[in-house]
């Protein structure tokens, strides 16, 4: 929705998940000399205040990385994200927080490729901005990143890593990954997607996870990592993401992480995870 803004949300537990993921897909496609592409559908502005602005209004950042940013003890996966994120900042105190495009920007190589769009027209200034220093090594689009998607594949490399994550505030976003993603698998199978996703009371998230796995993919795997008991009175307690084409190792990987941070970022007796996964 044009209206969304993810500054208000910048740094809670859903970004923790997300980014300590995102961070892992990178480092395994970097494994390789060969170069990537990193396609993200919904952007948003690349990186955020969290002592001014937007996310001082609800500081959700507060129940999510501020609970770790002072941890020496983090799992492999969960330190790796957090000494990202004190890279962000210099000097010492959490001010500021990066949006996905700055994580992958800290792992992408000379021959990498970034593809970023975003539909809010002031965000998508911001992302520009961002991220004009790279040149052609990062293309920024105003537009649907869902659409935008086709473009993109097959993408001259053959090796691509796809963050969906629009804010499904709108129901209509649902379907409309499912059908990005079959259409995307239809040109570029071997390509790895993750798709994020926040865990609502609301119908349509709590079915679509069953419609990812229903999807044409060999090889997926379903992490959620829930901070609170769901309610109908409540909002997000919790995201999921939901990878096609992952690294075997990362199941592995995930499974130290996770229960850790479930503790770590609890809410009350409801937090917990959940790790899925289906091999060829």
């Amino acid at each position: 929705m044009l209206s969304y803004r993810h500054a208000f949300h910048a740094g809670n537990h859903a970004d923790v998940l997300k980014h300590m993921t995102l961070i892992a897909l990178a480092r395994h496609l970097n494994q390789k000399d060969k170069p990537w592409w990193y396609i993200d559908t919904h952007a948003g502005a690349g990186f955020y205040a969290l002592d001014s602005g937007y996310a001082t209004k609800l500081a959700e950042y507060e129940g999510g990385v501020g609970r770790l940013w002072d941890r020496t003890d983090a799992p492999p996966l969960v330190a790796d994200y957090l000494s990202l994120v004190r890279h962000a900042n210099p000097n010492g105190k959490l001010t500021r927080y990066p949006g996905s495009p700055w994580f992958i920007e800290q792992l992408l190589r000379e021959q990498d490729r970034m593809r970023l769009f975003e539909l809010h027209t002031t965000e998508v200034e911001l992302l520009g901005r961002n991220f004009h220093h790279l040149g052609n090594r990062s293309i920024v689009t105003l537009g649907d990143g869902l659409a935008g998607l086709k473009a993109c594949l097959p993408p001259p490399p053959r090796r691509a890593l796809t963050l969906i994550d629009p804010s499904f505030e709108n129901k209509r976003d649902y379907a409309a990954v499912v059908a990005a993603l079959k259409d995307a698998l239809g040109r570029f199978a071997n390509g790895t997607y993750a798709v994020w996703y926040p865990q609502l009371s609301r119908l349509e998230a709590r079915e679509l996870p069953e419609r990812l796995e229903k999807l044409p993919a060999k090889t997926w795997l379903h992490a959620t990592l829930a901070v609170g008991r769901p309610g109908h009175d409540k909002g997000m307690y919790g995201s999921g993401m939901f990878i096609i084409n992952p690294p075997w190792t990362l199941q592995n990987d995930l499974s130290s992480a996770l229960p850790w941070l479930a503790k770590a970022l609890s809410q009350d007796e409801g937090a917990g995870f959940t790790l899925e996964a289906q091999s060829a």
